[in-house]
């Protein structure tokens, strides 16, 4: 059964959101990750009910300093960018990951 399928028993399922710079992204990479470099978005599966109406689905960390670099370098004004990040991490908190994180 896919997560999403899960997450139908609930009324209400959140997601935080944190908007951090590159010092902060790189600890955090560095200590849950073990990857000492930034890097644009981080996600972290808490899947949690909370109560019997709530699921916590995880935490979603923004690089805001990453994503004003990949901003310019994309054509996209910031709060596009950090939408389209948010969106990343979303995605990696219903299962969807890279190629490369199945090798």
């Amino acid at each position: 059964m896919s997560k999403i399928s899960n997450l139908r028993d609930f009324k209400k399922v959140t997601i935080s959101v944190s908007l951090v710079d590159d010092a902060q992204i790189r600890t955090l990479n560095k200590k849950y990750l073990d990857r000492d470099h930034t890097t644009d978005v981080l996600s972290f599966n808490l899947d949690a009910p909370v109560g019997d109406e709530t699921y916590n689905l995880g935490d979603i960390i923004v690089n805001v300093d990453q994503a004003e670099r990949q901003a310019s370098e994309f054509g996209n004004d910031l709060e596009h960018e950090l939408a389209e990040l948010t969106e990343h991490g979303v995605l990696h908190l219903l299962g969807v990951h890279h190629e490369e994180d199945d090798r």
